[in-house]
């Protein structure tokens, strides 16, 4: 056994005499001598004592926990923690400590009667709080009924009753108290600081909270919610769009926290209120007493409430109805122009937004009658406005057709392949009138996406183009001529052999594009246009290579991404994405490729300047000219206009270039599969390369979980599993907190299935994470449990020859056996060869395997005094008797004499003599 040294001993006498500053300065010389991490245990354990008498608690509590870093066996450290955390008021940690006390020594009256005054602790202070919370929000409501109350006071419980919403226990208050009353009164208040307290309150009360959102849709009205959304201002309008979401999120999902009392026990379907939600969204649409901003955040809430989540929900009712009592009134609003005084208000994001839409509608369509009656009803739409005399009504057709190209193209294609469509669009480009002119050159650009298309366009409208190009003085005209021009330029895509236009032109159109983009006199329209164009043109690697040498261009371009022009956020990333070759290109067959020669067909040709060397080029200097920074602003926009498409490009860009950690956090939750899983992979490689405390500080590394989890499926790659479980490693050697949260994730089971894997390299790792998933008590106790074999594959995994998943299997079982004892005696139970595979790992050449080997040993002498004399029988003596006599002293070479020293307690063996050569039984 191992004899503390004098000084600790000074250090017993004093503390027992009562001098406790005294014993206080013995242990602290003691520990600063001490090279044995058990003695050094027990010295932070007595120093502890020490402060908890002198009424120290921080650094009592520090101290014990030092000591259960050491050994989380000692009893006494765990109860000394759990005093000190009482007297600092961490209740619940006292408890968990004093609970584990208990268990540890069952019939401890000590132990016992600590846990009952902390639960009553505990309550009294819950109790505390609730009448706290009680008289705050009486507080909060007399002020804000008094009207005889300064406003700046009104203005500050307004705000004060937010913080006591976000709290369960003050949401329930203001809830119980008709709260929701006054907060319908400060609705209607002339303060927009009053306003957005209210709308923030209701967000509060209604988050993950079913029963309650109910009763606050019908107690207010959606009337009332949608006016306020629709009201001219823009901070108040997104306040209620994000309320709206909020109880979208609270009806559709339920509650997410625990059920609280008997509010919860029958809850009504909650299908009428989501429907009136639905009627009055849709209503908002052709509204003229609807502000641009409040008519956006309607769409908005449309485009994430509708379609379905999965393609695997079979049911898509709320699409089908949209479709049928709101499709017309959201062409209404596709097909309005601006100038024109006819139409509700808009933004500039209105159009863009009106698209994704329209195509997330007909993408969520099952059936190919549900998608023909989607065209037909946008046909009769077109048709009833084209064939209406006058020319507004055809411009309003024209508008349509533009949008619905840019959301749902099949259904655009269909609408402008209508008599006397296309004729129209090319004669209005040559109107003297600058808004039919805008219109009709916009549709134009949308109508060149088919190749075919492009090639009409080409022959027929290009020269239309040039000309508007050169001789318009309107400078929307010209920027949008130029787009045309570069879209019809760029319609060979990456294929170096397909050019369009004569060498050199798209290299003129770019430079046109980045000189427009830089001009800041210009509106932010026509420079978004100027981004459109070079989303087109780098398909070609000579203007890649042109955009990245031009530091201003890139930065005027960044700038743009962080405003709040949302349409701008898809030619970014388009041409980011251009720019980086993270487009998805698939590879022909050499074979298929002489063949098509051979047969003078046509074979797509690679642009040298897209080799692998270029493109490491251009992300470096990109890197330099700032493009985290702006990724990380298009990573967190909530908009219609950043589509899963343009989500995914975003993703696919981070996935190569690995940069901001947030910018990928929203990727992984909104975006397309594809999106989501490169942006989870990219966070995997984050968390296995660097200090994932560093690359996501905070709380941020708690939402990396989720994502990592999700790549824990059969759809993933093995890589993608590998990578997953690997940092699932990381984050699981960390803290409780994360270990609890991958457990709330549903990843045991998941990692338990991975650790059957044939592939040797992803069993080893789902391996590693388990053992540091045991860490945890809830997944100690799945070993504990009987009828499984969890046991059983640790042993014989720790027998393997793949020596990484033996030092994970051993770390593991060296764990387990040290935090539940009882699982020693089932060891032999396991295989009849488990001796074989403990000796085995004493005589490696691994000092890793070696170290683990005695600690298991060390368990299962400790736990009973049976499994000491199997293993003390067996040539195990010999192997720990050498161990212990290694020169060096080693945690090997100790925990073998803790194992020798155990055996002789037990009086297993005797002591040796002065000089003799070993021990004997």
């Amino acid at each position: 056994m191992t004899v503390l040294c004098p000084l600790s001993e000074e250090g017993n006498t004093l503390f027992n005499a009562g001098d406790m500053q005294g014993a206080l300065c013995f242990y602290t010389k003691a520990l600063k001598l001490s090279h044995s991490q058990a003695e050094s245990a027990v010295l932070h354990r007595n120093r502890s004592a020490c402060y908890l008498k002198l009424e120290d608690y921080t650094k009592a509590e520090a101290d014990a926990s030092k000591a259960l870093d050491a050994d989380p066996g000692d009893v006494k450290a765990r109860f000394r923690r759990a005093q000190a955390l009482q007297k600092l008021g961490r209740l619940n940690e006292a408890f968990l400590d004093a609970q584990r006390c208990a268990q540890m020594e069952p019939t401890n009256n000590t132990f016992k009667e600590m846990l009952r005054l902390l639960g009553a602790q505990s309550q009294k202070k819950v109790t505390i709080q609730m009448s706290s919370t009680d008289a705050r929000v009486q507080q909060m409501f007399s002020l804000l009924l008094d009207p005889s109350a300064q406003p700046s006071d009104r203005q500050k419980a307004a705000q004060n009753l937010v913080v006591l919403s976000r709290e369960e226990a003050g949401a329930e208050q203001i809830f119980r108290n008709d709260g929701v009353k006054l907060i319908q009164s400060l609705l209607g208040s002339n303060q927009e600081e009053v306003v957005l307290s209210a709308l923030r309150t209701l967000v509060g009360l209604c988050t993950g909270h079913q029963s309650r959102t109910m009763a606050i849709v019908n107690e207010l009205g959606m009337e009332q919610l949608c006016g306020v959304m629709g009201s001219g201002a823009s901070a108040v309008s997104l306040a209620a769009c994000h309320l709206l979401q909020v109880m979208f999120e609270a009806l559709t999902e339920g509650m997410n926290r625990e059920i609280r009392g008997k509010d919860e026990a029958i809850l009504p379907e909650p299908s009428r209120e989501l429907r009136s939600m639905l009627r009055h969204l849709v209503e908002m649409m052709p509204a003229s007493s609807v502000s641009g901003p409040g008519r956006d955040s309607a769409i908005n809430l449309l485009v994430k409430q509708v379609p379905r989540k999965s393609q695997r929900n079979p049911d898509n009712s709320l699409t089908l109805w949209v479709i049928d009592q709101g499709l017309k009134k959201i062409l209404e609003v596709a097909g309005t122009v601006p100038e024109m005084s006819e139409g509700p208000p808009l933004t500039d994001n209105s159009h863009m937004s009106c698209s994704v839409l329209l195509s997330k509608l007909y993408d969520d369509l099952k059936s190919d009658a549900e998608r023909e009656n989607f065209n037909k009803l946008c046909e009769e739409y077109v048709q009833h406005h084209f064939g209406r005399p006058g020319l507004e009504s055809k411009l309003r057709a024209i508008q349509t057709v533009s949008v619905l190209l840019q959301g749902p193209s099949d259904v655009g294609n269909r609408t402008l392949e209508m008599s006397g469509m296309m004729d129209a669009v090319i004669s209005l480009c040559a109107s003297e009138v600058v808004c039919h002119q805008q219109v009709a050159v916009e549709a134009l650009i949308h109508a060149a996406g088919k190749a075919k298309r492009a090639s009409f366009i080409t022959a027929n409208g290009v020269a239309l183009l040039k000309d508007l190009y050169k001789k318009s003085e309107n400078d929307q005209i010209r920027v949008r001529a130029l787009v045309g021009l570069c879209k019809l330029g760029s319609a060979g895509g990456t294929d170096f052999s397909m050019k369009q236009f004569a060498e050199g032109s798209t290299l003129k159109l770019a430079k046109q594009c980045r000189k427009w983009l830089c001009n800041e006199s210009l509106p932010p329209t026509s420079r978004r246009w100027a981004i459109e164009g070079l989303a087109y043109l780098t398909f070609d690697a000579d203007v890649k290579e042109d955009l990245v040498e031009d530091r201003n261009a890139l930065q005027a371009m960044f700038q743009l991404a962080k405003s709040e022009d949302k349409t701008v956020l898809f030619a970014v990333g388009s041409t980011l994405v251009n720019c980086t070759n993270s487009y998805d290109v698939d590879k022909p067959d050499p074979q298929m490729v002489e063949l098509a020669k051979y047969a003078k067909q046509h074979v797509p040709e690679e642009h040298p300047k897209d080799a692998h060397s270029f493109v490491e080029k251009r992300l470096m200097k990109l890197l330099e000219a700032g493009v985290v920074s702006a990724l990380v602003c298009m990573g967190k926009q909530e908009s219609p206009a950043l589509t899963e498409t343009c989500r995914e490009c975003i993703a696919s860009k981070m996935h190569l270039m690995m940069l901001s950690c947030q910018a990928l956090l929203p990727l992984v939750s909104e975006s397309t599969d594809v999106g989501k899983t490169k942006a989870a992979q990219a966070l995997a490689k984050i968390t296995i390369t660097s200090n994932p405390e560093i690359a996501f500080p905070g709380e941020r590394i708690y939402e990396v979980v989720r994502p990592l989890v999700s790549l824990l499926t059969l759809d993933c790659t093995l890589l993608q599993n590998f990578e997953s479980l690997m940092a699932l490693t990381n984050l699981a050697g960390i803290s409780e907190r994360l270990r609890q949260k991958i457990i709330k994730e549903k990843a045991v089971p998941k990692v338990e299935g991975y650790m059957f894997e044939e592939h040797e390299l992803v069993r080893a790792a789902a391996t590693e994470c388990m053992c540091n998933l045991v860490l945890s008590t809830e997944v100690q106790q799945l070993y504990v449990a009987t009828g499984n074999d969890r046991l059983k594959l640790l042993v014989l995994y720790s027998g393997e020859e793949d020596e990484r998943l033996r030092k994970a299997a051993a770390g593991t079982l060296a764990m387990l056996t040290a935090e539940q004892p009882e699982l020693c005696a089932r060891i032999p139970g396991t295989t009849s060869h488990w001796l074989e595979i403990l000796q085995a790992l004493l005589l490696s050449d691994s000092l890793e395997l070696r170290h683990r080997g005695v600690v298991v040993m060390l368990n299962l002498m400790q736990a009973e005094k049976s499994l000491a004399e199997t293993l003390m029988e067996s040539e195990a003596l010999e192997i720990l008797s050498v161990l212990a006599k290694s020169t060096e002293q080693s945690p090997i070479s100790r925990a073998a004499q803790h194992c020798l020293d155990k055996a002789i307690e037990y009086g297993i063996i005797k002591k040796p003599e002065e000089g003799g050569e070993g021990n004997e039984p």
